[in-house]
């Protein structure tokens, strides 16, 4: 069929709108008309070309929530009409990491930016003359209809707004699970988040859910400091170490027992300063993504080792789609994590450009396209 996406032609490059084909969904595969999608910074660094990607043209986006318009019978049951979030990790269930826990260092994701499906090197996105479209994270959010995997969608209830629920694709998933999964941040805790955009507002809110007591935002933009409260934040600071002197005041002079840092382009500094920041045998979760060319930072080792500190890698929070994108969905129907104030604009498929420069401008805690 012919759907519309937005991709990028080379690296670096800006996102067009395009007239693209797309496959009919083959065994173990369905077919979804996209509602939403979150503006995710992850994205962006494609555009840059500080993440490069293995296909060109390649579509963009990977947080998303839809409707099933084609299905073959399979074992998730999801069929025709059922509504999807979709999952930026797919998840194949049996390899060493899903039987683990673990799926969102399912084998899978090794694939995920080469543009063609994992199984067998196929494309389901082509141009109008039959060139191959990469698809980013195997599923492509930034198009009308997309075809994926079975792997890659998590079937929720249809009473929850697809609006909402497509930002439990990526950064509700990445920043709740870093703060809950991966900081284990304990009841009476002081907490740090570095970067209040949509994996901030997360953190924060992971935080409130784990029981912190001290929950201290971290952002330069007065915007941000003050949409902070809307998600938990008990404090705001501009910088790192304004931070770390509130969380040492807070802690009589112990220093915060956990660190987030998910500001949108890591500065390696950042995560230095996050680990100078938490106590003893303190924990600095690293949810933010660097340019690959330049991913060092200057560790300060004596004091990582002499005083048992953790520094922890954060891939989707830890999370596991498969049950957790409901679960998540569950607490937002309870009122206990709000999706709603993440949202702070929304635009057209032909506006998703100019959505990414309000993010970089830092006028958006979260961009999302809705689809007509």
């Amino acid at each position: 069929m012919r759907t519309r996406g937005a991709v990028i032609r080379q690296n670096p490059g800006e996102l067009e709108v395009v007239e693209l084909e797309l496959d009919d969904p083959r065994q173990d595969e369905i077919q979804v008309k996209l509602v939403a999608s979150g503006l995710c910074h992850s994205d962006s660094h494609h555009m840059t070309g500080d993440v490069p990607v293995g296909t060109y043209p390649f579509a963009l986006g990977h947080e998303g929530a839809g409707i099933v318009t084609k299905a073959f019978p399979n074992s998730k049951g999801i069929e025709v009409g059922d509504h999807v979030v979709f999952t930026a990790i797919p998840s194949c269930g049996h390899c060493r990491w899903c039987a683990s826990g673990m799926e969102n260092l399912c084998d899978l994701k090794d694939g995920i930016l080469r543009g063609p499906r994992w199984t067998d090197g196929s494309y389901r996105l082509h141009t109008p003359e039959g060139a191959p479209v990469g698809q980013m994270c195997g599923i492509s959010t930034f198009v009308e209809h997309t075809t994926v995997s079975l792997n890659s969608v998590v079937k929720i209830d249809k009473d929850i707004p697809l609006d909402k629920a497509c930002l439990v694709g990526c950064a509700v998933s990445t920043g709740w699970g870093s703060a809950v999964n991966l900081a284990a941040i304990q009841p009476g805790d002081t907490a740090i988040v570095i970067g209040v955009g949509g994996i901030g507002a997360a953190a924060l809110q992971g935080a409130v859910n784990a029981g912190a007591a001290n929950i201290i935002a971290v952002d330069p933009l007065p915007f941000k400091q003050e949409n902070a409260k809307l998600f938990g934040a008990t404090h705001a600071a501009g910088s790192v170490g304004e931070a770390a002197e509130l969380a040492s005041g807070l802690t009589s002079g112990y220093g915060a027992d956990a660190a987030v840092v998910a500001v949108g382009v890591r500065d390696s500094s950042i995560v230095a300063q996050a680990l100078r920041a938490v106590r003893k045998a303190g924990t600095v979760v690293v949810a933010s993504v660097a340019p690959h060319a330049a991913d060092e930072a200057p560790i300060p080792l004596s004091d990582l080792t002499l005083n048992q500190k953790h520094l922890v890698g954060s891939l989707f929070g830890g999370t596991n789609g498969n049950r957790d994108v409901n679960r998540l969905l569950d607490l937002y129907r309870a009122g206990k994590l709000n999706l709603d104030d993440m949202i702070t604009r929304t635009y057209s498929l032909d506006e998703i450009q100019q959505g990414y420069h309000d993010l970089h401008a830092g006028k958006n805690l979260r961009g999302i396209v809705v689809f007509d």
